[in-house]
């Protein structure tokens, strides 16, 4: 019951704190891009509590976000935050082994470019199409995202990276303290 209670405040605190970064702390410089970290502590919550806790904060920080965006909540964009927490606790075996910036990386590649870039452009097309037809709407905001994305993809590698080099997770006695690789030893 302890645990579990553990991780359902550290889910909150964690969904919380996507609000924060999302809201107050991202760059919106038009309706379909963002630039912001929110990603991080949904990732973490995945990372450090499993793939269930990682989709919930996911879920629940997009939910709580849009009550405070002028855009209103539409369940179609809630699936990328969902994969960032869901495929972070699936990879949590792989990074625990030993950190490494390509194992962080590796696990934030699926929700990447499956959830942020080619489903939210679709769904970003659906609901805001700017071309004569679907298909071109799709690939002007396939375009614009992939950009977008590739700069936050390298950022929030880095972030969470560096992070977990900090042993920060150990101390806060969330995690046994995680291995490095033998070739980042030497």
């Amino acid at each position: 019951m302890k645990k579990t209670t553990k991780k359902l405040v550290g889910s909150a605190l964690l969904a919380a704190l996507a609000v924060v970064l999302a809201r107050l702390f991202g760059m919106m410089p038009e309706a379909s891009a963002r630039f912001s970290i929110e990603a991080v502590p949904i990732f973490l919550a995945g990372l450090l509590y499993g793939p269930v806790y990682g989709a919930m904060v996911g879920f629940v920080s997009d939910f709580v976000g849009c009550l405070f965006s002028p855009f209103g909540y539409n369940p179609i964009f809630c699936l990328p935050p969902i994969l960032y927490g869901l495929c972070a606790g699936l990879f949590r075996p792989l990074v625990q082994r030993g950190i490494s910036v390509w194992k962080i990386a590796l696990a934030f590649l699926p929700p990447v470019a499956m959830g942020s870039v080619l489903w939210q452009s679709f769904a970003l097309a659906l609901n805001y199409g700017k071309g004569d037809t679907l298909w071109e709407s799709y690939l002007l905001f396939l375009t614009s995202r992939s950009i977008q994305f590739a700069v936050t993809y390298v950022v929030d590698v880095a972030v969470v990276a560096l992070l977990c080099r900090t042993n920060v997770f150990y101390r806060l006695g969330l995690l046994p303290q995680w291995r490095r690789n033998n070739a980042e030893n030497r």
